[in-house]
């Protein structure tokens, strides 16, 4: 049984990892269970190159971020699954005993992140009563989001990135998965308002 399982392995599904990831020595979290699907394939960022995002340099290409980041992930957090490979094509249950059905296995969760992208091939079974236009995109793209409310989808499933709502910037991406994240560890900490920082002077 995961407590945790990101679907999606692009900017919003990462950045939720690496927070959830750093909170492995709060007491709140050391037990805890995480994994994420990490298929890539239908990333945005396979064909995107950055000069205009904060703290990333000029002319980094999008698939290098892709693999840098499941690197960075299995370097400081090893205790994060990450599961590769696998298509995730069905949600059953509900709050707190998920299954999540891929192409080739299923998995138990306590709580979901659905962190994929916002395009109208979305074809989750479970999710798609949750479907609704995208709120911040042109009518011509047809694009598709999940219904919510900051980034709350209904009881253990959240949604992070493009498909909560939010515009196609990788900033706002990542900030929307690190979001998630803390709300998750302050669900974790009973209640308690909670996130994770690192310090040069610890």
């Amino acid at each position: 049984m995961f407590d945790v399982l990101i679907i999606g392995g692009g900017v919003s599904g990462m950045s939720c990892a690496l927070v959830l990831g750093s909170a492995k020595n709060k007491a709140f979290a050391a037990d805890k269970k995480i994994g994420i699907f990490t298929h890539q394939k239908a990333s945005n960022l396979q064909d995107a190159v950055f000069n205009n995002a904060y703290g990333i340099p000029a002319g980094k290409l999008g698939s290098e971020l892709l693999e840098e980041s499941k690197e960075q992930l299995a370097t400081l957090y090893p205790h994060v699954e990450q599961i590769e490979n696998e298509k995730v094509m069905k949600i059953e249950g509900a709050y707190p005993n998920f299954t999540v059905v891929t192409n080739k296995e299923s998995y138990q969760t306590k709580i979901i992140v659905v962190a994929i992208n916002a395009t109208n091939t979305f074809a989750i079974e479970g999710l798609m009563d949750y479907v609704i236009p995208h709120k911040k995109a042109i009518v011509e793209k047809n694009r598709i989001q999940l219904k919510n409310e900051d980034h709350f989808v209904a009881d253990g499933i959240y949604v992070a990135g493009t498909l909560a709502g939010l515009r196609s910037q990788l900033s706002i991406a990542a900030g929307s998965g690190a979001s998630v994240a803390t709300d998750i560890l302050t669900l974790w900490n009973s209640g308690t308002h909670s996130q994770v920082h690192d310090s040069i002077r610890k």
